[in-house]
């Protein structure tokens, strides 16, 4: 029984998020359909983390075990035949017997694109959160300094979300422009549910100056959802990598 490590790429648009569930078609689903096609056996993927509907991955980690004669190697190009192109499997190698892809993660990092614009390119409308005027990023890379560090970040969670504790560690974020497009890259220990879309949607709100750079840590210390901004579409985020220890 060997254990397959997956770095799969995916387009979220067209599924209902990651995790199966009866109410539509998901990426974990697919691919493991993809994977009884190819070896006839019906195994258990495991993912780092969930995305929601619509969210994009460029390195989502998961892993399954298989008694498949594949070589570990060469999984990633027998899969890939398998898939529909919006999902492809970038990588695939063995792991170790106890390595598990969600309980092992010491981090991830994600990228959020927003795209300014008076009209929206029917290109990239699925691919990006579209603002009609210029944002002052200015002041919101001021925010983004406060969120750095280790923080309750209960204000920035949704309801609905079981978990022992919110606090979590914010390792950087970093800003990028490419053309009409700006990244924003989140990297850090752990991410709350909605954390990094409800981060962004606050930073939109300070990019409108609806709330002050330095309110941020207040909105912090108050524990409290109401206090922060939007949350942002999940078009535009993308998990970006997870990292385990080498």
């Amino acid at each position: 029984m060997k254990n397959i490590k997956l770095i799969i790429s995916y387009r979220g648009t067209n599924y209902c998020g990651w995790q199966v569930q009866p109410n539509g078609i998901t990426i974990q689903e697919t691919v493991i359909k993809a994977i009884k096609q190819l070896t006839g056996e019906q195994v258990n993927l495991t993912g780092s983390g969930r995305t929601d509907a619509g969210v994009h991955a460029i390195g989502q980690c998961a892993n399954f075990f298989t008694t498949s004669a594949i070589p570990p190697e060469s999984f990633y190009k027998a899969l890939n035949t398998k898939l529909p192109n919006d999902i492809r499997i970038m990588k695939s190698c063995a792991c170790d017997q106890e390595f598990h892809s969600r309980y092992d993660a010491k981090g991830k990092s994600y990228i959020y694109k927003i795209y300014e614009a008076p009209v929206a390119s029917p290109f990239e409308a699925d691919l990006a959160f579209h603002v009609t005027y210029s944002l002052d990023w200015k002041a919101m890379k001021e925010a983004a300094s406060y969120f750095i560090g280790e923080h309750d970040f209960k204000a920035f969670m949704a309801s609905g979300s079981a978990v022992k504790t919110t606090v979590r560690t914010i390792e950087e974020i970093s800003f990028e422009k490419n053309g009409s497009f700006r990244e924003i890259t989140f990297k850090g220990n752990g991410f709350l549910y909605n954390m990094v879309r409800i981060m962004v949607g606050t930073l939109y709100e300070v990019g409108y100056h609806r709330i002050a750079p330095r309110d941020i840590s207040k909105i912090i210390s108050s524990e409290d959802r109401s206090k922060a901004g939007i949350t942002a579409p999940g078009h535009g985020l993308y998990l970006k990598e997870v990292y385990y220890e080498n």
